[in-house]
């Protein structure tokens, strides 16, 4: 027999006082009863309880067993509701991955405002741009540009993002409009190190689809440092819409070859495959999915 099971029985027995009134409750025979408190006996090595025609009496060890075993049901029966109230009630821990850049910009304003919604929800947030193993870091949450590889891994679409070609009008003044893909070969590029096909942009347009082999002086693994020089001069600059709208409404920088469109990297909630999701996370997806597809449609106006 289970000893949980064991644990349960003894404690209901004492409880009953009888072995006819447990076996009531239980809609089994009394000496069924009796046969499994003689086995639980038998199997722990004690006699547990002294039996009378009128009561039970626990002896020494019954008490002990059944003092001790009613406090862990009890402890158990907690347990149960501690963890099963997190698949409702959104609390507890809450550990978030992000890239650097949109996680400073973007996500860090928005858990502020997500833990005042809930505060029995705390949030540790860890920005990286290199990809993580959400499972092995174990991270709930991880905000990422673009599907995972991981197939352990459930990813869900929470707010689209384009990518977009841009350069300072001074650049353009100096080096020239861009009137279709193949310009770009006489252009200075900005391009992103440690990134898949580096230096490799695909373009399209409809049916058309353009693979350009770009170069250019500057290169750099920081998309801060790469904006810098976007910014004063260098070249032309793949950015996400999100980060680049900006500049382009103010002017600092202007859209190049506007018809021709990037592959899209849109934005996934990303976490490690689970039956149940906790509460936590999932209200998490939710609020993140609300506020960014807001925050996105008012930029792009």
């Amino acid at each position: 027999m289970d000893s949980f099971e064991d644990l349960a029985f003894f404690v209901q027995l004492v409880q009953h006082g009888s072995l006819t009134a447990l076996a009531r409750d239980r809609n089994i025979t009394p000496s069924a009863v009796s046969i499994r408190l003689t086995k639980l006996e038998k199997k722990l090595g004690v006699r547990l309880l002294n039996r009378s025609t009128r009561k039970l009496s626990p002896t020494h060890e019954g008490e002990i067993y059944f003092s001790r075993g009613a406090q862990l049901l009890a402890e158990i029966k907690d347990l149960n509701q501690l963890i099963a109230s997190s698949r409702t009630q959104a609390k507890g821990l809450l550990r978030v991955n992000a890239p650097q850049a949109f996680g400073r910009y973007r996500i860090s304003p928005l858990i502020s405002e997500f833990c005042r919604l809930y505060p029995d929800v705390d949030v540790q947030l860890e920005l990286t741009d290199n990809p993580i193993d959400l499972i092995e870091k174990a991270f709930d949450v991880s905000i990422r540009f673009g599907v995972p590889p991981d197939s352990r891994l459930i990813a869900r679409k929470i707010a689209p993002c384009k990518r977009i070609l841009c350069a300072s009008p001074i650049y353009l003044r100096e080096a020239g409009e861009l009137r279709e893909p193949k310009d770009l070969l006489r252009h200075q590029c900005l391009v992103q190190q440690g990134e898949g096909n580096a230096g490799a942009w695909l373009l399209t347009r409809g049916g058309e689809q353009e693979l350009v082999k770009v170069k250019g002086a500057l290169s750099s693994n920081d998309g801060e440092a790469m904006l810098t020089w976007a910014l004063m001069g260098h070249g032309i600059l793949i950015r996400r819409d999100w980060y680049i709208k900006r500049f382009i409404r103010s002017g600092l920088l202007q859209q190049v070859l506007p018809d021709w469109s990037l592959p899209e990297e849109n934005i996934y909630a990303v976490y490690p495959e689970r039956t149940h999701l906790p509460a936590k996370v999932s209200v998490f997806i939710e609020f993140l999915a609300r506020q960014l597809t807001c925050i996105h449609e008012e930029s792009m106006q």
